[in-house]
């Protein structure tokens, strides 16, 4: 048997029910898109500035040879404290390019995703970050997939990775980003008996996710708009 996949992100994911009752339960759920992945792969290879990579293809998802993870205990002036427990860790591989401006997306880009899962693992929509680093829809979407989570008290455990990501930016001076997940060494953990779901990863394990983020006054990249593609073939290793 297959474990079930973690979410992706708190948006419409194509190609998985978190709902089903066999294999691994995926982390994320199906839904109306909200800006499509291959127009957002358009808009990547065709305008914009990028991260400095020349192929527009998302490469293979092998690991890098010095992954870092995201800081998680400190925080810039102004700018809330994430903290993720020790067993749950997002490690973000080589999301710095060079660019003040692009690793300012990419930095606020991780912490959207840091601020979902440490509400996940708190158990609860009411954390300081999760606002700071999303809104619109993306805030919406974010509250009703983390009530999901909090109403059976599921967390997670293990190491997801985020790595392939690329920046572009549009006419309206928003920003998108789009990067692979691997979630084959990130399992469920049931919240009623506490046990891990440690059985096989498979090609769900592994994710196409894009994210719209636009700048607000307090120079703050915020997402806000979300959507992932389980499965997808540019991010199987």
């Amino acid at each position: 048997m297959t474990r079930r996949p973690l979410p992706t992100a708190p948006a419409s994911v194509a190609g998985t029910d978190p709902a089903a009752s066999t294999g691994r339960r995926a982390l994320g759920r199906t839904g109306p898109a909200l800006l499509g992945i291959a127009t957002l792969l358009l808009l990547t290879a065709c305008g914009g500035s990028d991260d400095g990579e020349s192929d527009d293809k998302i490469e293979s998802s092998k690991p890098s040879s010095t992954p870092s993870e995201s800081p998680t205990d400190t925080a810039a002036p102004g700018r809330p404290e994430i903290k993720l427990p020790a067993d749950a860790k997002n490690v973000f591989e080589g999301w710095e390019a060079d660019d003040p401006k692009i690793d300012a997306v990419l930095a606020d880009t991780a912490e959207s995703v840091n601020s979902v899962d440490e509400a996940i693992l708190q158990g609860s929509t009411q954390t300081e970050a999760l606002p700071f680093y999303n809104s619109g829809t993306a805030l919406q979407d974010a509250f009703d997939y983390i009530k999901r989570w909090t109403g059976d008290g599921d967390t997670w455990v293990g190491t997801a990775r985020y790595f392939d990501q690329k920046v572009s930016f549009l006419d309206d001076g928003s920003a998108v980003v789009i990067y692979c997940i691997d979630q084959s060494k990130a399992f469920i953990k049931d919240g009623k008996s506490g046990d891990v779901d440690r059985s096989p990863a498979s090609s769900d394990s592994y994710a196409l996710t894009n994210k719209r983020l636009v700048k607000n006054k307090k120079d703050v990249w915020q997402t806000v708009e979300v959507e992932a593609k389980r499965g997808a073939q540019e991010c199987q290793p």
